[in-house]
């Protein structure tokens, strides 16, 4: 049908422009984001392409249901500035006639949304997490880089050293601060190289000084210089964490266990789900638009309908996690609200309602038509 088929056709258009848009900028952000979180240390630098792709596995849904909600409002936007709808309206097409295109066209991207909040999201931060995890366990040696001071995985050292060499065994001007059990102590050595001795990896020092506190915490420090000092390296390693974050749990743990916080983060992948039926429906009333006023002021209040709508769904996370709304109440309430108001601003643009009409009685009607 040439109704159907223009309307697709002009959807798809531009909904691929402005994904592609979207996904430029927000790869822009999180490739910036990344490469500071590996400039700080908790991101290997050489899965930071990994990092950026996953996290962006996980803003697909958002992206997806904007795209679908600017490509309805501008391309119904276009049609009204253009005078399509009056045509359209002349032939008999009301706006809710434009509903069964509009949800032929979304559907597989509303299938797509839940299908990458439900099961995308938290399988993309899983895997960062661990990527995270496993660059947080490496040993305090490998911690260590040129010209930078660097805490130990436990906290009690701190290393530095100048120069290094390509295979990271042996470095220059190397300073080690340490507090173990209350006993404090800083080494310095001009060189430092790494060698395994019976099995056990050691890191042996030369030409250099020693400055440490006694153990009994006297005020007295003493000073001791050596030719070669050798210091064992444990495996120091950062204990596994037990602890998941609900965002890195899964939708079916998440149901499992309905903690506060579960249930926030459930909330929060529903509402995705939601709020893309709802965004539907609030784009076809929000694109009526003045043939002589143009479309910016409209695209506009638009995407401040959308930026209000996501921050109350991502507000809902926190209210369900602190126990200030219980999960089928926060959905009922804000989802429920604006499928109503969707609902009932379609009806009067379709039905070419006014407040007047809506305020007017009956009764106030008959008794005023008399004589």
């Amino acid at each position: 049908m040439l109704f159907h088929s223009s309307i697709r056709t002009e959807l798809a258009r531009t909904f691929g422009a402005t994904l592609v848009v979207l996904i430029t900028i927000v790869m822009t952000i999180i490739l910036i984001r990344t490469l500071g979180q590996a400039s700080r240390g908790n991101v290997n630098p050489s899965e930071v392409l990994m990092v950026m792709g996953l996290s962006m596995l996980g803003y697909m849904p958002i992206l997806l249901t904007l795209s679908l909600f600017i490509a309805i409002v501008g391309t119904l936007s276009r049609m009204y500035t253009d005078s399509e709808m009056v045509i359209w309206f002349s032939s008999g097409r009301g706006l809710a006639g434009f509903l069964p295109p509009l949800l032929r066209f979304a559907w597989p991207i509303l299938l797509a949304v839940t299908v990458l909040s439900l099961l995308a999201w938290p399988w993309a931060n899983q895997q960062i997490q661990e990527l995270k995890v496993r660059y947080e366990k490496r040993g305090n040696i490998e911690r260590v880089a040129p010209g930078r001071f660097q805490e130990s995985a436990d906290g009690s050292r701190v290393f530095f050293i100048d120069k290094d060499s390509p295979d990271n065994t042996t470095g220059s001007n190397v300073f080690i601060s340490s507090n173990v059990n209350g006993k404090a102590s800083v080494t310095s050595a001009r060189t430092g190289r790494i060698e395994i001795i019976r099995g056990d990896r050691f890191l042996l020092l030369t030409d250099g000084q020693r400055l440490e506190s006694p153990a009994d915490g006297a005020p007295q420090w003493r000073l001791s210089q050596f030719e070669e000092y050798g210091i064992r390296i444990a495996e120091d390693v950062l204990a596994a964490q037990n602890i998941v974050p609900a965002k890195a749990t899964s939708t079916l743990e998440l149901i499992r266990e309905p903690t506060r916080a579960n249930q926030g983060e459930l909330g929060w992948r529903l509402g995705l789900a939601f709020a893309t039926v709802n965004l539907v429906l609030l784009a076809l009333a929000v694109s009526s638009v003045n043939p002589r006023a143009g479309r910016s002021g409209n695209l506009i209040f638009a995407l401040l309908t959308f930026v209000v709508y996501y921050n109350l769904v991502t507000l809902g996370l926190t209210w369900v996690a602190s126990g200030r709304a219980s999960l089928p109440v926060f959905l009922a309430a804000l989802h429920g609200g604006v499928l109503a108001l969707a609902v009932l601003w379609t009806a009067s643009r379709h039905n070419n309602w006014t407040l007047r009409d809506l305020m007017r009685r009956p009764g106030l009607r008959s008794a005023g038509s008399g004589p």
